[in-house]
């Protein structure tokens, strides 16, 4: 079993908003980008040292790690990183930690296969069961999809993306599928932060999502189901085109 010290290159930096968020993105990235490898043990003591953190924020952090199933606390031992099989890999923390690190390539793939099996079938069953309400609020974020994207403001046509997707899994009426909308939300978030999506909209992709919103309206659940099928298979394809091309770097 590994102990380990806490050394300088698990640093704070800038991420966070107050201690506690701080640390525990420090210690999750570690974890999640292999620099903490399983089997290492972590001292609280040297958790306070490190990060100047005070005794209730450190152990604050190991109950989180805890609940991601990312650490494990034995007994005079220490808190001990599990082994990645073992992890909560749909926590939208684990997936940003992920996405930010040297994992990213792969991360996304094991995204995009998830989104290819789970969002058609979502589109279908929101053909058959969403609400007339929910048909209509589905085509009017298609149409501001739609103008965010003709005025190139990524921005504004991320937060439309999301809220898209997050109402086509709420509308399928699986309570499964619904929640994976924070995981759909960090793909199409890191996407965008990561320089892993086109300049601008592809007008295919914009056409795609007008597409399915006029199939859920019109109830076609095949429709519905090829269309959103189609975008994701479109995405996965623009990501291997730009990390192929070499595109941004992992730091």
């Amino acid at each position: 079993m590994k102990y380990y010290l806490i050394e300088s290159d698990v640093s704070l930096g800038g991420v966070g908003t107050d201690r506690h968020e701080q640390v525990l993105d420090a210690l999750g990235a570690a974890i999640a980008n292999g620099s903490l490898a399983p089997g290492t043990v972590l001292r609280s003591e040297e958790l306070q040292e490190r990060f100047g953190a005070s005794r209730t924020v450190a152990r604050e952090v190991v109950r989180v790690l805890e609940t991601m199933r990312l650490t494990s606390s034995k007994r005079r031992v220490g808190v001990i990183v599990r082994e990645p099989a073992e992890w909560n890999h749909y926590d939208p923390r684990l997936i940003r930690w992920q996405l930010d690190g040297p994992a990213r390539p792969a991360a996304l793939a094991t995204l995009n296969e998830l989104r290819s099996a789970i969002e058609p079938c979502a589109a279908r069953f929101a053909a058959l069961r969403a609400t007339p309400e929910e048909r209509g609020r589905l085509g009017a974020l298609g149409e501001r999809l739609a103008r965010t994207a003709r005025a190139r403001d990524l921005s504004a046509f991320l937060g439309f993306d999301i809220a898209f997707h997050d109402l086509l899994l709420t509308a399928s009426r699986n309570s499964m599928f619904g929640q994976l909308s924070d995981v759909v939300a960090e793909v199409l978030t890191g996407r965008t932060g990561h320089g892993l999506m086109p300049p601008e909209p592809q007008p295919e992709a914009v056409a795609l999502h007008l597409e399915v919103a006029a199939a859920v309206a019109a109830g076609e659940a095949d429709r519905a189901e090829r269309a959103m099928r189609d975008i994701v298979v479109q995405a996965r394809d623009e990501i291997a085109a730009l990390v192929s091309e070499g595109g941004p770097e992992v730091e």
